[in-house]
């Protein structure tokens, strides 16, 4: 008699335990267990519970390779799923396999488990394993397709309904509850306000401020005092919504007729232009992509959208101050050049416009399309290329928790005709454009940061905290990163060789970067460096990337001023004509105001099942040596959350988004 001791563990999220019977099949190079029920102890309804059960044969099994494990599909209790976590065998020689789950199971459902090392397609030599691996792809290929969303945009995922949403894509059963709690909770906000379909324009400044929310921030209390004031206009082009906009500005485009007495004023004394961009002080922040783009209709005009250019100096005391404005890429005397030294309402109207176009911006391309649409596009291709038991699937899935959900959810209720997001200044026409436009210009230097900041020529430049986090980010995952693929990739010839690994980035490739080669993104890997440097960037975009973005919505998007997502009139065209009135008279109305700031706050909202980056709740690896570097990557982390905390202990305004334990693990809101 050959004895299998099995420990089955139900997940810890709420309603994840079953009452229901349960039957496993061991399946060996030998032979294959009888069906077999699993009887050591009743089984309940709760969570994290750890259930050991015998399954006996006569003989041994051999190696073993797989385990079906089913539900009872006729059992008499209330259906319900269960979330099964993982099974861990122990065979009559005494090794121990896991077999990762990590999954719902319907009533009636099975799923046929691999354990033991995650191998490469080349690795799997049995007959029986060779062809689980293919089947397991071809089911995952049928469940999950590339749908295009829009021409010249990248491909989104053939699911638009958010209730049919596959179980082992979707929500916990928590999540989706805050999220539904969150929803009604705003919707009650702003009816108790008397902000649904109040066309109003605000009273005053005060009376937006007096405008209540479930929650504020430290920060949003000081964006609320501080939002007019230059040098807090220019902490947010390093330490914002936006840090990716602003560059280096050593030659003045052709379109921004700043001359040296313009700017004269406010540099050093004794300084030029001429000579602070010889130095490495001035800079730009240029919205050319925002121009032309089709706005919203409100009472048959279309609402304004400016594509300015702003310029920007790092005087001697390291602040990064605005010193001359253009609000429109054509120069003439109706797109003047607003300076600091005009009126105070003409000179923070220039600002509001910028503000305008750079929230829009960061909300769409840096938020939605570099981290949520890409992040989708890396999850659809590893859930069809690369099967669970892969080394690259067990790496990266755990960054891909939520994304297919939360992305369906976004454009069933904020992005597009009719959605949530049509308050703002671009309709579903606009904001498509604005997305095609943006992938297009997206390349592979854009999204590997380090590239990037030395592209903009921002490795100098004082006080951007982003950039000094997330380089140190960068370089830790990095690390870690190189220190998985060399473990599973020992030589170039194992990349190369690897065709559900090629077949993964060919799809990044074409599905996501429609296969514009130009990008420079890879379309497939020959070495070991070119495969770290690309999951690299895979984790940091769902993970870091998204944190700077995500976290800081509300702070910075909170008090509508400082960063309205709609305006109502057009910019000045001439100097000197505006007043403090024009400032009210071009904030959106209430209903609008009313409805963006509750976007931001749910999207503010952080979930009970939040899981930090270099967290894995979910075990996957068996290796000693995986799970050995895991735990230095914590550890690095953890060094790294520590010096943050006491950095931002001694600033004025803390930075904070990229504290590795305020840093979500994966796209999930």
């Amino acid at each position: 008699m050959a004895e299998y001791t099995l420990e089955v563990t139900t997940g810890s999220m709420l309603r994840a335990g079953t009452p229901d019977n349960l039957y496993v099949t061991l399946i060996g190079t030998e032979r294959q267990s009888e069906h077999t029920l699993l009887t050591s102890f009743e089984q309940d309804d709760k969570t994290r519970k750890v259930g050991t059960y015998s399954v006996t044969t006569l003989f041994s099994l051999g190696c073993l390779l797989l385990l079906k494990l089913e539900r009872d599909p006729f059992h008499e209790s209330p259906e319900k799923d269960w979330f099964c976590s993982k099974i861990v065998v122990k065979t009559p020689e005494e090794d121990e396999i896991l077999f990762p789950c990590h999954r719902w199971l319907s009533r009636g459902e099975f799923a046929l488990l691999r354990g033991g090392k995650a191998t490469k397609p080349s690795e799997d030599l049995h007959p029986r394993l060779v062809e689980q691996r293919k089947k397991e792809l071809v089911r995952k290929q049928l469940m999950y397709k590339w749908e295009e969303y829009a021409d010249g945009m990248a491909y989104i995922l053939n699911i638009n309904d958010p209730k049919a949403v596959p179980a082992e894509i979707g929500f916990s059963f928590s999540k989706a509850f805050q999220f539904a709690y969150i929803k009604k909770a705003a919707l009650a906000e702003l009816k108790q306000k008397g902000l649904i379909n109040s066309t109003e324009l605000w009273e005053s400044l005060e009376a937006l401020k007096g405008f209540s929310w479930f929650k504020s921030s430290p920060l949003l209390e000081y964006v609320s005092q501080h939002w007019k004031e230059d040098y807090f206009f220019g902490h947010q082009f390093l330490n914002g919504l936006n840090p990716y906009m602003i560059h280096r500005c050593s030659k003045l485009p052709s379109n921004f007729p700043v001359t040296e007495e313009m700017v004269k004023p406010f540099l050093a004394n004794g300084s030029s232009l001429t000579v602070e961009m010889a130095k490495g002080n001035i800079f730009l922040s240029d919205y050319k992509i925002m121009e032309g783009l089709p706005t919203r209709v409100i009472d048959g005009k279309p609402v304004p959208l400016t594509a300015p250019l702003c310029l920007l100096y790092v005087n001697p005391e390291k602040k990064l101050l605005p010193i001359a404005i253009q609000l429109g890429q054509q120069p003439s005397e109706e797109n003047p050049i607003f300076l600091p030294s005009d009126s105070e309402s003409d000179w923070l109207l220039a600002k509001i416009f910028v503000r305008h176009a750079d929230s829009l911006y960061a909300t769409l391309v840096v938020h939605l399309l570099d981290n949520h649409l890409l992040a989708e596009v890396f999850t659809i291709a590893t859930l069809r290329n690369l099967p669970g038991i892969h080394p690259l699937h067990k790496l990266l899935i755990p960054h891909h928790r939520y994304t297919l959900n939360i992305n369906i959810l976004a454009r069933a209720l904020l992005y597009g005709p009719g959605r949530t997001f049509g308050n703002s200044s671009l309709g579903a026409d606009g904001q498509t454009e604005l997305l095609r436009r943006g992938l297009s210009q997206m390349t592979y230097t854009s999204l590997c940061l380090p590239e990037d900041i030395v592209a903009r020529g921002l490795e100098s430049i004082p006080n951007f905290y982003f950039r000094d986090d997330a380089l140190r980010l960068w370089n830790i995952i990095n690390s870690f990163v190189k220190a998985m693929v060399a473990y599973y990739y020992p030589s170039d010839s194992d990349v190369s060789e690897d065709s559900e690994l090629q077949g993964w980035v060919n799809e990044i490739f074409y599905y996501g970067f429609l296969g514009n080669g130009d990008s420079g993104i890879p379309s497939s890997f020959q070495t070991v460096e070119e495969l770290i440097k690309f999951v690299t960037m895979v984790i940091f975009t769902s993970s870091v990337k998204h944190a700077a973005v995500a976290s800081s919505q509300f702070d910075f998007l909170g008090w509508i001023p400082n960063g309205p997502v709609l305006l109502l009139q057009a910019p000045p065209t001439t100097k000197g004509q505006s007043r403090k009135e024009t400032i009210l008279e071009t904030m959106p109305d209430k209903s609008s105001a009313g409805f963006i700031m509750s976007i931001w706050w749910q999207l503010s909202w952080k979930h009970d099942d939040f899981v930090p980056l270099g967290t894995y709740p979910d075990q996957r690896f068996d290796e000693p040596a995986a799970l050995q570097m895991i735990k230095d990557f914590q550890a690095e982390l953890s060094s790294l959350s520590v010096a943050i905390t006491k950095r931002n202990s001694e600033l004025e305004l803390p930075y904070s988004y990229l504290n590795p334990k305020e840093i979500e693990n994966s796209v999930a809101i």
